[in-house]
């Protein structure tokens, strides 16, 4: 299994930045947010181009990284035509690029009917909310065919795709073969699943198998009776059990390190590998 990061999680901008503190904690690469850690890429169609991707993708190669995941996270559900109109845009800009960018997955993940704040609506959980979050991802599955690429597809509790058995519903009733799973297991609990927490992993596991393209690695604790994300490590995940599951059923697994920040960086590395290396 290989370890990387979410690369603005990484506060530094530019690509020669970037593998710089690659380098430095021995990580293999990054999930890129590209309008998020290059300073000359806006959020909007057109702002890349594929001689960009090329650059990008000549200073990874160079220092042996790679790029796991591309991200394009948009709110496919949100109240503002426009905002979705753009998100789309962008996420088919990108599978046409990926490419260039030496990755070949584009993902988001389903949104919510809060909009900009991406928390628990009710009508997430509607028929109407699903059949949207459908037609967007089937839209965006055949953009994917035409340049060789796949989307990634990311399940979350407060949003559309609320659980597990909710995404592979969604990812059967667009019924392609180039969906590829992003899991986060944090991302599916709140306060009342907590101690299933490894009975979803497990659940999700078996669920899509070898098609969990990325793991999204985490931790959290629990404060004043909410899940609050820490530095993994330093929280209440047993990544023994974790990483025993994972490789038990993906041992090819990419791992990404998505909001540790700072000093918790080193520290969440040093953890994981020490971790790896006894499996």
């Amino acid at each position: 299994m290989e370890l990387y990061i979410r690369a603005h999680d990484l506060k530094v901008l530019g690509e020669e930045n970037i593998v710089s503190r690659l380098n430095d904690y021995n990580l293999s690469g990054v999930q890129l947010v590209a309008y998020k850690c290059l300073d000359d890429v806006e959020y909007r169609q057109g702002s890349v181009t594929k001689e960009r991707a090329e650059k990008f993708s000549d200073v990874f190669k160079r220092e042996n990284k790679k790029v796991a995941l591309i991200g394009a996270y948009f709110n496919p559900v949100h109240s503002v035509k426009e905002k979705v109109d753009n998100g789309i845009a962008v996420f088919e800009d990108y599978l046409r690029l990926s490419k260039y960018f030496g990755c070949d997955i584009v993902g988001s993940e389903s949104g919510s009917y809060n909009d900009d704040k991406w928390t628990y609506n009710p009508e997430n959980r509607t028929d109407k909310a699903l059949s949207r979050v459908v037609e967007v991802f089937s839209r965006l599955s055949k953009t994917a065919q035409k340049y060789g690429a796949y989307i990634g597809m990311e399940g979350a509790y407060g949003h559309v795709l609320y659980d597990v058995d909710r995404l592979d519903f969604a990812a059967k009733k667009i019924g392609a073969d180039n969906i590829g799973i992003i899991f986060d297991l944090y991302n599916y609990l709140d306060i009342s699943l907590i101690d299933d927490r490894y009975e979803i992993l497990k659940h999700g596991l078996k669920t899509f198998g070898d098609k969990i393209r990325v793991f999204h690695i985490k931790d959290c604790i629990i404060e004043d009776g909410k899940l609050r994300q820490c530095g993994v490590g330093k929280g209440i995940f047993d990544y023994d059990k974790i990483l025993s599951l994972i490789a038990s059923s993906n041992p090819s697994a990419k791992l990404v390190l998505e909001g540790t920040t700072g000093e918790d960086i080193p520290y969440a590395v040093d953890f994981l590998y020490k971790k790896l290396s006894s499996l």
